[in-house]
């Protein structure tokens, strides 16, 4: 944004400090009208032809955009991914308390990533623990939906479910 002697096109389209157009003119004469007010002559459109320009107070303008640019990032939501570690023979009640506390995570609008992470011998029967992920998938489809299916990381199966459920599909029923 230019603002006072940076502007460069020879003739602008000027914009008082109230808001009311003061019509076509030259920079010198427009720069002249915002130096007798006291204020600054800023570019607001230079994409226009003749560029727009407005007299106003520049640190006040740029103060309200800081201020504006601040009230839309608070506005945003930031989404956070949880993890839950569980193993192939993690017992029921532990189950139970990694539940809770996934829903907990998922009621606060946060993903959770489920980790089931294979030891030693454990690796030959992965199946043990697809079953626990699956069933704790399963437990938590009523407030959040898988984003992919679980996959192998090496060691670790892992899936990660995001908060909401699952639109539900139309079924062709032809009867």
């Amino acid at each position: 944004m230019r603002v006072n002697r940076e502007i460069r096109a020879a003739n602008v389209r000027l914009i008082g400090k109230d808001g009311d157009q003061l019509g076509l003119m030259t920079v010198s004469q427009a720069q002249a009208l915002a130096e007798k007010e006291n204020l600054d002559l800023v570019e607001i459109s230079p994409n226009a032809t003749p560029p727009v320009c407005k007299i106003i107070d520049y640190g006040k303008f740029r103060y309200q955009q800081a201020k504006k640019e601040k009230e839309q990032r608070k506005a945003q939501v930031h989404i956070k991914v949880k993890e839950v570690k569980v193993k192939p023979n993690t017992d029921e009640n532990d189950l139970q308390v990694k539940l809770k506390r996934a829903r907990d995570f998922i009621s606060k609008q946060n993903k959770v990533r489920i980790t089931c992470v294979f030891r030693g011998r454990e690796m030959q029967h992965t199946e043990y623990g697809r079953r626990i992920v699956s069933r704790m998938v399963e437990e938590l489809v009523d407030i959040a939906h898988p984003e992919a299916f679980p996959k192998m990381f090496g060691r670790t199966l892992s899936v990660v479910l995001a908060p909401g459920q699952r639109k539900a599909t139309k079924s062709t029923n032809n009867a």
